[in-house]
Parts: structure tokens; sequence; C-alpha cells
């Protein structure tokens, strides 16, 4: 299967550009690049990981987006709480990640039974 197949991977890629967009404006560039790094991460470490060989491997990198998923979710809570997005802006990215991160979990186990 081709990761762009993966609605994990179709729902983070669109989580990452709603970032860019949202925040293109925003001048606190340390902390745009931060969040933004971090949404980029998710669709990226998928993709990385399923071109790799072997699923261990693959379930390492979707473990490292799952981190990422931890990591933006917090950023997106701070956004808020800092003025720099909507509330329910933050509210959506919240729900996304946590949506995602538990589809990731479903996947890394998937791919450790059948790295077995």
């Amino acid at each position: 299967m081709q990761y762009e197949q993966l609605v994990v991977w179709q729902r983070s890629y669109k989580l990452a550009v709603a970032v860019y967009r949202e925040l293109i404006s925003l001048r606190d560039f340390s902390f745009k690049d931060q969040i933004s790094r971090s949404a980029l991460s998710i669709p990226s470490n998928i993709a990385e990981g399923f071109e790799r060989y072997s699923n261990k491997e693959k379930a390492r990198f979707v473990s490292i987006a799952k981190g990422s998923c931890g990591e933006f979710k917090t950023q997106a809570m701070i956004a808020k709480d800092v003025g720099y997005i909507a509330t329910e802006v933050s509210d959506h990215w919240q729900s996304e990640a946590e949506q995602i991160s538990r589809m990731l979990g479903a996947l890394i186990k998937t791919l450790q039974v059948s790295a077995e």
C-alpha cells in the first residue's frame, strides 16, 4: 500500500496544510516554525516509514509521527492561550491531533504484529 492511500496520512497532510495557511501572517517566527514543524512531521514520518522495507522500520517512523501529534496538540493549546489562533481553530486542531494519534496507534499495533 502506498502511504498516500492511508486515511491517516491524508488527514495529517490536510492538517499540516491548514496550519501553514492559518499562520501565514504570524510574526512570531520561532513559534510558527515550531508548530509548523510538528504538524509537518506527522505526514512526513508516515511517508518516510512507508518507504522503508520492513514493518519494524515502518512502525518506528509511525511512532515518531505519533509523538509529533502530542507535540502539535500542545502547541495548538498554547497558540490559543496566547491569542495566536481562535478557540475554534485550536479545538479543531486538537481534535484532529487526537484522532490522528489514535489512528497511528492502531497502525503501529498492526505493523508490529505483522513484523513478528
